[in-house]
């Protein structure tokens, strides 16, 4: 909901040329929420989900934050000021959620890696 506010705000203001980052990480929120709520990422086993969806979090936050400094410190009109606003608290919104997944994937990564090889299972 965050990326589609910036997106309007992006589109209203004199930075129109941000507009495409915003769009971007709206549509690609939208697929992973739609790949999770139809269960795909079950069905999919290949491609591992929560990855796409950390590396979805920190390039967003990277992006966001660059964008908001621009379009707050470059352009003057009232449209660019909140999408950058709107942008740094995206930032930290997107941070949040690359900390949570984070710990989500170093869980799963230390039960991957605490499972005993075939051969020297106990009973």
């Amino acid at each position: 909901v965050l990326s589609f506010i910036i997106f309007i705000c992006y589109i209203a203001s004199l930075a129109a040329s941000f507009m495409m980052a915003p769009l971007l990480e709206f549509l690609l929120a939208l697929f992973l929420f739609f790949a999770y709520a139809s269960k795909l990422n079950e069905k999919f086993k290949g491609l591992y989900w929560p990855l796409a969806d950390f590396l979805r979090c920190v390039t967003a936050a990277i992006i966001y934050f660059a964008i908001s400094i621009a379009a707050v410190s470059k352009y003057n009109d009232g449209a660019s000021k909140a999408a950058g606003v709107f942008g740094f608290i995206a930032t930290i919104v997107f941070a949040i959620d690359f900390y949570i997944t984070f710990n989500d994937l170093v869980t799963f990564l230390k039960q991957g890696s605490s499972d005993p090889p075939e051969g020297h299972k106990s009973e």
